[in-house]
């Protein structure tokens, strides 16, 4: 029973934290690796002064990233979602023994379980059989990951340490081991995009039937990307999403969108048309028209952009991964025009 097995071991693990924080000289993968245990992160400038956060074994490079107080994480427009764990390389052979000796010493968790733990690593009549050792510099001890909003599926990761020699892939049967295109999808879950306030005209108050202008400054809709890395096994990948369309929903069923989907394609970098005087008799490529008043409220107007996602690895590996979304509500007034009879 793995996940028995894997949770027991969790909690031990935990149980013996404090114990092991006492001992002097303990090596841990963090101080090789860099990776931090699940849940933390550790935040290093690169040579050109770029911010690269580790956490969870992989590397987060964020410089191409969205900026601003406004951007936001994606929604696939499928059911797909990034990984909730993975397995990445955590110990040297040497580390993985200062780790796990100190829990079984502590007898915390049964002598039993203990000693049939022990047997997995280290055997006294093979001395190959000891945390491989003899293969210290030349392959990993992976472990498992999680994603720190703990998702759906967080604790699906159960399987046991096991090692990968330098140079290989993981076992193919162990399912969101570290690839390029895990990374990809790691670095997917990374991204952040600007804020989606479209601009109207008029800016103030739209009137009921007369159409509106709706459009977004492509100055602030340039692609973006994450990269995420194992550089000790020397393997990256880059997600980066691109701008396609936005879509507009009105807030209210009486209304108009144009084009009638509701759906602005991008053109020549830019969503929409800015209005402009002489305009007013054109139908905007990209906008709404109320039929009713909002009185003394508003209508909550719905923008939101679809990016395309795509990305690209070492060994030439690359693809697409699935269309996400992030988009903002904005409150919009629409008087009736106002007429004078004389």
């Amino acid at each position: 029973m793995p996940a028995v097995t894997r949770t027991f071991r969790t909690f031990a693990a935990v149980g013996a934290v404090v114990f092991l924080l006492t001992l002097p000289g303990v090596a841990h993968a963090d101080d090789d690796l860099g990776n931090g245990t699940q849940g933390e992160q550790d935040a290093n400038l690169t040579d050109d002064g770029n911010l690269s956060v580790s956490a969870g074994g992989v590397r987060f490079d964020h410089s191409k990233n969205g900026k601003g107080g406004k951007v936001g994480a994606l929604t696939s427009s499928t059911s797909w979602s990034p990984p909730p764990c993975w397995y990445a390389p955590k110990y040297s052979p040497e580390e993985l023994q200062a780790y796990l000796e100190p829990i079984w010493e502590a007898g915390s968790t049964g002598h039993e379980w203990d000693n049939e733990q022990r047997k997995k690593y280290t055997d006294p009549d093979d001395p190959k059989k000891d945390f491989n050792k003899h293969k210290s510099g030349k392959g990993y001890w992976w472990d498992s990951y999680v994603d720190k909003s703990f998702p759906p599926g967080w604790d699906s990761c159960t399987k046991d340490y096991f090692w990968v020699d330098q140079g290989d892939p993981p076992p193919a049967d162990v399912e969101n081991a570290v690839t390029p295109e895990v990374l990809a999808e790691l670095a997917y879950s990374e991204i952040r995009v600007p804020g989606t306030e479209v601009t109207l005209a008029p800016a103030q108050a739209t009137k009921v039937n007369l159409p509106t202008w709706s459009w977004l400054d492509g100055a602030e809709f340039q692609p973006v990307s994450v990269t995420a890395s194992v550089p000790e096994i020397g393997i990256y990948a880059t997600a980066t999403a691109e701008p396609v369309a936005l879509k507009i929903e009105p807030g209210t069923p009486d209304a108009e969108t144009y084009p009638a989907s509701g759906v602005c394609e991008i053109n020549n970098g830019r969503i929409g048309e800015p209005y402009a005087k002489g305009k007013a008799n054109r139908t905007p490529p990209c906008g709404v028209k109320y039929l009713r008043s909002s009185g003394d409220g508003t209508f909550p107007l719905q923008a939101t952009v679809t990016w395309e996602v795509h990305w690209n690895g070492s060994g030439g590996a690359g693809g697409d991964l699935p269309d996400g979304e992030f988009g903002a509500t904005q409150d919009v007034v629409v008087q009736e025009i106002q007429s004078v009879n004389r």
